[in-house]
C-alpha cells in the first residue's frame, strides 16, 4: 500500500545517518521497549474510552513502532518490514486451513482444538531445530506483564489436563492462600521472603480464579484501579467540600467518606 510505504520511507529518512533525527539515530531495540508497551496500552485505553477518533491515532503510533523495529533489523541485514508482514500473512493462512486450505471445522471451539494442535505442531518444529527438549510452556515469553503471564501458564497447563474441575476447588485455593498468608504475618519472626513467596502464590490463585470465572485478571485488575481512582477523587471532592485535609482525618473519618462516595455510586445506578 502506498501509506505504508510512505510511512518506512519516513523511517528511513528519520535513520539517516546524516541528515536523520538525532533522537531516532540514538535508538536501537533495547531503548524503544518502554515505548511499545505505552503505546500499546494507549490504544487500549482508546478502546476502553470508546473514542475511535483517538484509536486511529493509537494504532498509527504502534504501526510506528513496528516499523522502528523493522528499519533497525534492516540495518543490521536480519529482515525487512516486508519480511515481518510475509511471516504474519504465512502464519496467519497456516493456522486457518479451514479458511484458505479446504478443511472444515463445526464451531468456534473445533476452531480453538485445531488452532492448538498447529502452534503445538509450531513448538514441537521449533524445538527439534533447536536442538532442545519440548514443554508445554515454551515460549510463554518472560517479559509478558506477569498477571498475563500467569494466565498464560494456567491455560497451557489446563490443556494438559492440569486444572481445577470446578472453579468451588479454585475458590477454596485462595482461602488456603490466605490462611498461609495470615501465618506468615503472624509468625514470632517475619521473613519477608516467606511472605513475599505465600503472597505471590495468593496473586496466582486469584489469577486463576478470575480465569475459571471466564474472565481477563488483567482486565478485572484495570477495573479495580479506574474503580478506586474514581472513588478517591470523589473522596477528595468531599474532603474539599467539608474544609477537611485528607492526612489530617482518621482512619474512622475516612472510612465514612469512603463509604459516602460508594453509597452515592449506589444512588446513580
Amino acid at each position: 500500500m502506498q501509506s505504508i510505504q510512505q510511512l518506512i520511507d519516513i523511517m528511513r529518512a528519520l535513520r539517516a545517518p546524516d541528515s536523520g533525527c538525532p533522537w531516532d539515530l540514538q535508538q536501537d531495540f533495547q531503548s524503544l521497549i518502554p515505548y511499545t508497551i505505552e503505546e500499546a496500552y494507549e490504544v487500549v485505553d482508546a478502546i476502553e474510552r470508546h473514542n475511535i477518533a483517538d484509536l486511529q491515532v493509537e494504532l498509527g503510533d504502534l504501526l510506528f513502532q513496528i516499523v522502528f523495529y523493522s528499519q533497525l533489523a534492516e540495518e543490521q541485514n536480519h529482515f525487512s518490514f516486508d519480511d515481518v508482514a510475509q511471516v504474519i500473512s504465512d502464519k496467519l493462512t497456516r493456522r486457518h486451513p479451514h479458511v484458505f486450505a479446504g478443511s472444515k471445522v463445526i464451531d468456534a471451539e473445533q476452531q480453538t482444538k485445531e488452532w492448538e494442535k498447529i502452534k503445538q505442531q509450531e513448538r514441537a518444529a521449533k524445538a527439534d531445530k533447536a536442538g532442545i527438549s519440548l514443554s508445554i510452556l515454551d515460549d510463554v515469553s518472560r517479559t509478558l506483564p506477569s498477571l498475563m503471564r500467569a494466565e498464560k501458564l494456567q491455560k497451557r497447563a489446563a490443556k494438559e489436563g492440569f486444572d481445577w474441575p470446578d472453579i468451588n476447588d479454585v475458590m477454596f485455593k485462595v482461602k488456603e492462600e490466605i490462611n498461609e498468608v495470615q501465618q506468615e504475618l503472624d509468625a514470632d519472626e517475619r521473613d519477608v521472603l516467606k511472605i513475599e513467596d505465600e503472597i505471590g502464590d495468593l496473586f496466582f490463585s486469584c489469577i486463576n480464579l478470575s480465569r475459571h470465572a471466564g474472565l481477563d485478571a488483567e482486565q478485572c485488575v484495570r477495573k479495580a484501579n479506574l474503580k478506586f481512582e474514581q472513588r478517591f477523587r470523589a473522596l477528595e471532592k468531599i474532603a474539599d467540600v467539608q474544609g477537611r485535609a485528607i492526612n489530617d482525618m482518621s482512619l474512622v473519618e475516612l472510612e465514612d467518606l469512603w463509604q459516602k462516595v460508594k453509597q452515592g455510586e449506589s444512588s446513580v445506578k
